[in-house]
């Protein structure tokens, strides 16, 4: 079993420097979809340490994946279970957000 990352852990500044970077979403047990971080934004303040932000993320175009936790893995950040919602097309593909409160 693959251990994952303490979402409390994470901020901003992790993630940052992997914008237009590729991320695998494990969207079903044998099925891997490519997602492309395509935008890192502060989010307000909240009681979460380092502050609030989210991720946008550009997935393929097609049918949309249902807003649900999923795992996913980057070389650098490991595997994360993160709750991805859509939010809509992107000149890229499909949109997929993720806010960290």
């Amino acid at each position: 079993m693959t251990s994952t990352v303490d979402l409390a852990k994470l901020h901003i500044d992790d993630f940052t420097p992997h914008q237009d970077a590729e991320f695998e979403m494990q969207a079903e047990r044998d099925r891997v979809v490519a997602l492309k971080l395509a935008k890192v934004e502060p989010a307000g303040n909240s009681g979460r340490p380092g502050g609030a932000f989210s991720l946008l993320f550009t997935g393929p175009k097609g049918a949309w994946l249902p807003q649900a936790i999923y795992p996913v893995r980057h070389p650098a950040l490991g595997m994360m279970d993160i709750f991805l919602v859509p939010v809509g097309p992107l000149a890229d593909g499909n949109g997929y957000q993720a806010v960290f409160t």
